[in-house]
């Protein structure tokens, strides 16, 4: 029996690791502990431990290698191109992307802050196309004034930036043996130099006994009992300025005018061609705005409001100008195909048709009976509609296309522009060209007579020329040249004030109106999206019609009405600027 315990404890102590047993005595509560057991498991964390973290090294390491072997190969040998950006793939339904358009300038939406301003998308705020302008520099002069006051008073005239250096140093060249006072000019051509001294010490000056001018005091203390007894003296002033530059300031100053930068209506006008040489909107004296559309001519009144068709051509033709005689009811039309077309706008009714021209007819006038047309085939006819001929006159004077033609009426003179870059002035009806100005290096096409002085033109150039020249036709030299920064495309002169409108195209297709003669931008305004190609004045001269090829007609009141006293009188008794009010268009409803 106990050999086969033992036995049995033999096969125990087999199947069991074999771990050493600390007996505990009898006596003692403390269960034993198995230090060995405890020891051995603290050694085989440790060296696993080593094991690991010797593992995760050499990883580490070799993880580095390979990213610094592929860095390496990238260099030497690039891998796949880089991948162009996939295009992207539209389906059939039609969906607009408006990222390219303005909003505001389109639909004439306000800003963030409420302003009725359309400004262009680039938004820029540069001083003089601002309407605030006019203020600034009323401010500007103003300080300048009371600044000059202050430091110099009258010791500086006001010419001088005008005298030569010689001037100033004539005293001190004087030739040996010569009186001082000989080389000297008249006392009143002398600048004088202010006395500097005291420019800036704010000690009041005291004044001689019996003299009312102040003037530096060497006694003081001989003079410190005398008092100033003048109320008007710079002594008793309690503004920091004196009594003079209180009067530049109390001086009233003319209020700007103030112009909407909103166009206050806005017509559709389908069809309306995108080119610079023609010239498809026009308002006549009857108060009727002629426009041009494709192959049809439109007639819209001003005072119903009401649209009617004047006319459609046949076998493809299109219009290519309009024109309203300056007092009537007939408006003159024309062609691609080189007619001039005569209507009777009241009868809807068409009087005669002109031929003679080769190519489209892009510019017409009026000078009474008298209507001009210039065309593509660089020809200027001169038309008497009384007369069966087809013309009375033939000028050959531009070598390219004629987009540009405006009468003088009160001087008989006519004004021409061609695609050549010239500017062509005749006499009457002179075969010859009286002046023949090549100043302009684009096509000139913007062309306007001043209503308020004498043989005044004014001409603007293309894209390449971006400047309005004004010319004296008396004398054939140019008075001023302004340069706009984009191509000009019409000019018009206020018929009520020294104020002129210019229209533009590239690149800002803005519409600036001008303060002649220091041509200082009153306003500039801006709502097309196009080239503004066509320009109209409505007979009192208080609006002007734009028109694009974003196909809109934009009405913008721009001038004020002329005052009763400055009303002049033309040849025929009526007043200059009036409406006719004896045509039936001013009182019908409809044309058929």
């Amino acid at each position: 029996m106990e050999e086969d315990k033992s036995r049995s404890m033999t096969i125990d102590t087999t199947q069991r690791p074999s771990t050493p047993s600390l007996l505990t005595p009898a006596e003692s509560r403390t269960p034993p502990t198995i230090t060995s057991k405890r020891y051995i498991d603290n050694e085989a964390s440790l060296s696993s431990r080593r094991h690991s973290e010797q593992v995760e090294e050499d990883a580490l390491t070799k993880r580095l290698r390979e990213i610094e072997n592929a860095g390496r190969q990238r260099e030497r040998t690039p891998g796949q191109s880089p991948q162009r950006k996939k295009q992207r793939i539209y389906g059939d339904r039609f969906i607009p992307n408006r990222d390219g358009q303005d909003l505001q300038a389109s639909y004439s939406l306000l800003h963030e802050d409420g302003s009725p301003a359309t400004p262009s998308r680039s938004r820029r705020k540069v001083a003089h196309e601002e309407l605030h302008y006019q203020k600034t520099e009323e401010a500007n002069r103003t300080y300048s004034r009371v600044l000059r006051n202050e430091i110099m008073g009258d010791t500086v005239p006001h010419d001088i930036r005008s005298r030569t250096p010689e001037d100033f140093y004539m005293r001190q060249h004087t030739p040996p043996g010569q009186p001082a006072s000989s080389n000297l000019p008249p006392a009143s051509l002398t600048p004088n130099t202010p006395h500097t001294k005291n420019m800036f010490h704010y000690r009041s000056p005291q004044k001689q006994i019996g003299s009312g001018h102040p003037t530096p005091s060497s006694s003081t203390g001989r003079l410190a009992g005398i008092m100033n007894l003048n109320a008007r003296s710079d002594l008793y002033s309690i503004s920091p300025i004196n009594y003079a530059s209180q009067s530049i300031l109390q001086t009233p100053r003319k209020q700007p005018r103030p112009i909407s930068k909103v166009p206050f209506k806005v017509l559709d006008a389908p069809e309306l061609q995108d080119d610079f040489y023609l010239n498809l909107v026009d308002w006549g004296s009857a108060n009727i705005l002629g426009v041009g559309l494709g192959s049809s001519v439109y007639m819209w009144n001003s005072q119903t409001g009401k649209v009617t068709q004047l006319c459609k051509l046949s076998d493809g033709d299109k219009v290519t100008s309009v024109q309203w005689i300056q007092r009537g009811s007939h408006i003159a039309v024309g062609t691609h195909k080189g007619f001039v077309q005569i209507y009777d706008a009241e009868r809807s009714r068409r009087l005669r048709t002109m031929m003679g021209h080769t190519a489209r007819v892009g510019a017409l006038a009026w000078n009474d009976h008298i209507l001009t047309s210039g065309s593509r085939d660089r020809l200027i006819y001169h038309r008497d509609v009384r007369s069966p001929d087809q013309y009375l006159r033939r000028l050959a004077g531009h070598k390219q296309e004629i987009c540009g033609l405006k009468w003088n009426t009160e001087d008989g003179q006519l004004a021409s522009g061609g695609n050549d870059n010239k500017l062509c002035v005749w006499d009457k009806l002179s075969e010859t060209p009286l002046y023949r100005f090549s100043s302009h290096v684009a096509a000139v096409k913007a062309i306007t007579w001043s209503p308020h002085q004498r043989h005044l033109l004014a001409s603007g150039g293309g894209t390449a020329d971006r400047t309005i020249k004004f010319w004296n036709t008396s004398t054939g030299s140019m008075i001023k040249e302004v340069d706009t920064g984009s191509q000009v495309c019409n000019l018009a002169w206020s018929k009520n004030s020294d104020e002129i409108v210019s229209t533009h195209g590239y690149s800002q297709n803005q519409i600036v109106v001008w303060k002649y003669p220091k041509m200082e931008q009153v306003v500039s305004l801006t709502g097309h999206t196009y080239r503004v190609l066509y320009l109209s004045m409505n007979p009192e001269g208080t609006t002007i019609v734009t028109g694009a090829g974003d196909e809109t007609l934009r009405f913008w009141k721009v001038f004020g009405k002329k005052s009763a006293g400055e009303s002049g009188i033309v040849s025929d008794g009526t007043k200059r600027g009036s409406r006719i009010t004896s045509s039936r268009l001013n009182d019908w409803g409809s044309i058929r």
